[in-house]
């Protein structure tokens, strides 16, 4: 067996021996019976963004067989407001890469996540994730590169405050013990999501820290590697269901709203993107940003207004969105600027050989500068639905490679500077703003929606449906 495999931290793939890509049904029925796998649960992402539970008990192999091939039905009007209850029986079948070990049951548990399909066993067209894969197959067939992403998760953890050793008010970035109060809960957390399948960049303190009435929240982030945008999509979702199921065993408040104090720093959810030719980024060229990244974020300040209709989904969402949180409040993007929509972070594209710098025994240590570069959208939040934000932004990107003078566009929203300092007022007036709220998100979205609609990724009744839920407010 492969080194790596063997040494994983997901016990599936140290058992099975193989990436979670190449699990087969047969590979998930062996796990069960080697491991005397008692409950099979199936998961899956309703309207409400959380992850929905059907339970089978591994009562004989016939079943698990019957289960895992052709999945089991569900009342889809329940789960999705735009599915007629007349009409809403769906099927739910498992996607055995998706396949992990529950972290949290008592009884040896084996959780899947599923995608939905109609009565004539076709995937549901408005089902999210099958709108993200939509998204994705026609940003390919369009520009021929493979997109990648991943999630920034920011929460805060919420506790009891103590008495010693705590951190000044919104200075809480990268604490460590006893300062940061709740790093082992963030670890732990770590530690299961990796273990749940999550490819994990690190997890760190974030700025946000303050007390109120004897409660101390502490704002926490978790950060992940990037891949395929779907599986990016999948470990998100498994990681809030951890994250919040850990909360409830430690008797913590856990909370990933986007503002829950005026002044204090607000939670996002940050994607990162990144474009593949096979499998080499193309996301720099001769050591500068490539022209296709720069196609692909002429699509996201096209469609940035429109984007909020799936990042940024309650009316608290928009009180983040103000000057001088390091939030974004207008449509630009810069190099390692934090008052931008989009960010283009350092991406270890020098030449200088740090290593040794720091490590002088490592003079002789030839190596190549490793190609992580990505391109950071700042405006999603905690209230997202993942898939369908994702789906967004790999929409927007494919029409940013359709439209006429992507470079130009990419060039005019360029700025280098602190747009909310005095002396940049007039370049800040100059440039288009973010909704300040939901019916303007929902105008933006109504307006652009021709641009998600084209090809048949996004359905129409759902476009209708969040037009409808975000006008409510």
């Amino acid at each position: 067996m492969d080194k790596k495999l063997k040494n994983s931290i997901n016990p599936l793939v140290k058992a099975i021996g193989k990436y979670p890509k190449d699990f087969t049904k047969k590979d998930i029925i062996d796990y069960v019976l080697d491991n005397e796998i008692k409950i099979i649960n199936f998961r899956y992402v309703a309207n409400d963004h959380r992850l929905k539970t059907l339970n089978f008990p591994v009562t004989n192999l016939d079943y698990l067989d019957t289960i895992l091939t052709y999945g089991e039905r569900v009342d889809g009007s329940s789960l999705f407001p735009y599915i007629a209850a007349d009409s809403s029986d769906l099927y739910v079948v498992p996607r055995f890469s998706t396949a992990y070990l529950d972290p949290f049951a008592e009884i040896p548990t084996l959780g899947i996540l599923c995608s939905f399909f109609t009565k004539d066993g076709h995937p549901l067209e408005s089902s999210p994730e099958y709108i993200l894969r939509k998204a994705h197959k026609e940003f390919k067939l369009q520009t021929g590169l493979d997109f990648h992403a991943m999630g920034e998760l920011e929460f805060y953890v919420i506790g009891d405050r103590e008495e010693l050793f705590n951190t000044p008010d919104q200075k809480g970035y990268h604490e460590s013990t006893p300062y940061s109060k709740f790093e082992f809960f963030r670890t732990e957390a770590m530690y299961l999501i990796a273990q749940a399948g999550g490819e994990i960049k690190y997890a760190h303190s974030e700025v946000g820290n303050f007390t109120i009435d004897n409660k101390i929240y502490e704002q926490n982030e978790i950060e992940f590697l990037t891949t395929s945008v779907v599986e990016a999509a999948d470990q998100l979702v498994i990681a809030q269901w951890i994250l919040r199921t850990l909360a409830h065993r430690y008797g913590l408040d856990l909370s990933f709203e986007p503002k829950i104090a005026e002044g204090k720093a607000g939670s996002g959810l940050h994607f990162h993107t990144k474009l593949l030719k096979g499998d080499e980024s193309i996301m720099i060229k001769d050591g500068v940003l490539s022209n296709e990244a720069r196609c692909a974020i002429a699509g996201y300040m096209k469609c940035a207004a429109s984007l909020t209709a799936f990042g940024n989904c309650e009316p608290n969402s928009y009180f983040r969105l103000v000057p001088h949180q390091e939030a974004p409040t207008t449509i630009c993007w810069g190099d390692r600027n934090r008052s931008v929509l989009v960010r283009v972070p350092l991406g270890w594209t020098g030449n200088t050989n740090m290593l040794a710098i720091a490590n002088p025994i490592e003079a002789d240590n030839k190596f190549e500068m490793p190609d992580k570069q990505t391109v950071e959208l700042r405006s999603a939040d905690g209230t997202a639905d993942i898939y369908l934000t994702l789906a967004a932004l790999v929409t927007a990107a494919r029409i940013g490679f359709e439209m006429e003078d992507p470079l130009l566009v990419a060039e005019k929203c360029y700025v280098n500077v602190n747009i909310h300092n005095k002396e940049n007022e007039d370049l800040l007036n100059s440039l288009e703003q973010l909704p300040t709220n939901c019916a303007e998100s929902a105008k933006a979205l109504d307006a652009a929606r021709g641009y998600y609609e084209a090809k048949g990724v996004f359905p129409k009744e759902l476009i209708d449906a969040t037009i409808k839920k975000l006008s409510s407010y």
